[in-house]
Order: structure tokens, then sequence, then C-alpha cells
């Protein structure tokens, strides 16, 4: 019997958990080793055969007053799960994503139990943003075997001496799930002449305050010109629902909630205005238009200005895998609702910036390595472990 456990965080997480672990299953049956997992994460990686130890689904934010009211429950779940492995030290850990709790945990793990071998799957993105090298060395010291989903992520690791295995970005492996946009237009009730417009505003609950009225603001705007248009949302978490459905009646949109169907408003979208993330990765791969915006709290904004001199190149993923602006970004102080409209409406009636969207999508797409990613994953993983065992390979073990 193999055990292994996973800790992640946040929607996408238990996206991309939940996908590892159906391969890790399948891998499983196919070499007949009886599997166990337990994890962090939520429903998805649960569904999916998973032993919650906590539901982190809720637990996200991004910045420092956002980050608060999640602290506690944060530490009071790692003390529960390092109570756990104590007592019950698995074969393997899996960290997905998810760095500030994690390299916590990943230390906690290399100081105590140093016979279990960590692999980091989906690393926290410290190529692009990091300050300083002290994540980073961080990041080295707990790091057995990363498993890496961008080509300049395998880069920058290895120059730092990690072992590290590309296998390509999992989002490739979802996108067999989705429906044709005939078929998602069918299910939801869309006409072929009827434009119908993606919004996503928010996966934390801190985008329901910063960013939500700012996208409402933009899809009031289009709406004016095009009234024939109808707006779709796509429900991240259920309780995102009724703070939802009031901004529509505020705002006086023509939009409906998709509950349980968020495939189908992304397949059968013309456009869509999404926050920063995972999502945009999905348009990119349906081929749908986007324009990515993004808010911050003015104080996190502040502090990240003018105190960590913080400076990305970008910040939605289908430009960063090619490092250039594949999609229009509208961050902050730029996210304004007359620019974000006038961009939205261009790419609605515009072939030419259409067009050329595509094209950086089709671009994209190459770098995201080919199908198959999710078993590529759990095959290094089972591998890797097989190695352990037989040749009872030390593992990083932190100088401490």
């Amino acid at each position: 019997m193999t055990t292994i456990f996973i800790s992640t965080g946040e929607v996408s997480g238990d996206l991309q958990g939940a996908l590892l672990i159906e391969a890790l299953h399948r891998h499983s049956a196919e070499i007949g080793d009886e599997l166990q997992i337990s994890a962090l994460g939520g429903w998805r990686m649960e569904k999916a055969g998973a032993t919650l130890l906590g539901e982190t689904t809720g637990i996200g934010s991004v910045g420092i007053l956002e980050a608060l009211p999640f602290v506690l429950p944060m530490l009071k779940m790692q003390e529960d799960v390092k109570s756990h492995l104590r007592q019950n030290p698995p074969d393997l850990i899996i960290l997905l994503d998810h760095m500030g709790s994690n390299l916590r945990l990943g230390k906690f793990v290399r100081h105590h139990l140093p016979q279990v071998p960590i692999v980091y799957y989906i690393a926290p993105q410290l190529w692009i943003w990091s300050q300083n090298k002290r994540d980073t060395q961080t990041f080295v010291e707990i790091t057995d075997l990363l498993l890496a989903i961008f080509p300049e992520e395998e880069r920058y690791f290895r120059e730092y001496g990690v072992n590290v295995d590309w296998v390509g970005h999992p989002l490739i492996d979802r996108m067999k799930e989705f429906p044709s946009r005939s078929e998602a237009r069918a299910t939801l009730g869309i006409a072929d002449d009827e434009k119908a417009i993606a919004l996503m505003p928010a996966s934390r609950r801190q985008e329901l305050t910063y960013l939500l009225p700012v996208m409402f603001a933009v899809a009031q705007q289009i709406q004016s010109q095009l009234p024939g248009v109808r707006f779709w949302i796509p429900l991240s978490l259920a309780e995102f629902r009724e703070p939802i459905e009031r901004a529509i009646a505020d705002f006086g949109l023509r939009a409906t909630v998709a509950i349980d169907r968020t495939s189908e408003a992304l397949a059968a979208a013309d456009l869509a205005i999404a926050k920063s993330g995972t999502v945009n990765l999905e348009l990119a791969l349906l081929d749908i238009p986007q324009v990515v915006m993004y808010r911050l709290s003015p104080f996190t904004a502040w502090i990240a200005r003018h105190i960590l001199k913080l400076s990305l190149p970008y910040v939605a993923p289908p430009n960063l895998v090619e490092m250039k602006p594949i999609v229009p970004e509208f961050l902050q102080d730029d996210a304004i609702p007359d620019k974000v409209a006038a961009t939205a409406l261009e790419l609605l009636v515009n072939p030419q910036p259409r067009a050329k969207m595509l094209q950086g999508y089709r671009d994209m797409r190459q770098a995201l390595g080919d199908g198959g990613v999710c078993d590529r994953a759990a095959k290094a993983i089972f591998q890797f472990l097989d190695s352990h065992r037989s040749a009872k390979i030390p593992v990083n073990v932190d100088s401490k």
C-alpha cells in the first residue's frame, strides 16, 4: 500500500489536485498498488478519492489586510495536519501551489519527518515575482522533486539545483471535459445570434469587495451599448451566490448565475471579462477572447508599490507563458470601467484584435505541452517513490 498526503488551497488548487488524484488512482490500479490519499483541499479532491483533513477552498486571499481573517483558521488547520502527519507519516507528500502555507508545511516536514520525501507540483511563481531569494532558497531546501508546468519554471528552478521534471500544464487534460460552443449554447438556451459574455469576478471573498463592483460597472456600460447582450457568471463558491445576485440587481444587468455550469458558460461565450487566474488559461484554450482585470485593496496596492517595490511583467497566465501581451490587462488604478468596456467592445466587434489574440493563444498552447499531463505527473511521482524506496535516497534535509 502507498500512502500520499497532498496539501493545497483555494478553488484552483482543488481543481488541479482533483485531476492529479484521479491520475494517481489510475496509475496505482495499473501497477496493482493500493493507494490511500489524504489531503488539505476541497470537494473536488474528495470526490476524486481523497480523505479530506481540512477544507481550504474558502481560505484564500491576496494581500495583507485581506489575509488577516484567514490566518488563525489556517494556522489551526496546519497544526492539526502536523499532528496527523507525526502520528501517520505518509510515504510521500505532495505540495501543490499555495506558497505561504505549503512552504511552512514543507519546512516542518523536512525538520520533523526527514524520511518523508516531498514532491512539489505547480510551483509558486517565484520565477516571475520573487523580490529576494529567501523564498526560493526555502523552496530548494524542501523540494526533492519538482513537477514543472511551465518551461520557464523548469529553467529557473533547475538553475538552483532542483530535481525537475517538466510534465506540462494539467489544464490541457481538463479541456477534454468542456463542451463545444454549440453544445454549451444549447444547454444554456443561448440563440446562435445572441451575444453572450462570461464574467468571472471572484474566487476569493475579497474580490467581491474590490473587483466585482468595477467589473459589473464595465458590464453595465457594455449593456448600454449592446442592449441584447446577456452575461453569464459561473459560480466558484456557493456562498458567493447571494452577493453576486444582489449585485446583478443593483447594476440592472441581464445576467444569469451559472450554477454547476462553469464549463458551458465559458465555452458558449463570445467574450469573457475575467479576474486574473487559472480561468485565463481555460479561456485561452477554448479560444474565447478575454479582457483581464484585477484590483487589490488600496492599502495592499500601496504596500506592494511603495514598500515592496513589486513590479510584475504580467499577471495573466497566457501572458506569462509567452512573456508578451496576448490578452489585455487592467490592474488596480488602470481598471477603469470606461477603459475596460471600450477594449471589450472592440474585441466583440472588430475581427482584427480578435484574430491577433487567437494567434497568441495558438503560440501559447505549444508551450503548455501535450495531452496526458496528469498521467505523466502520476507516473513520475510513482517512479520517484520507487527509486526512493529501493535506493533509500536521502532526502534534502534542512541544515537546521
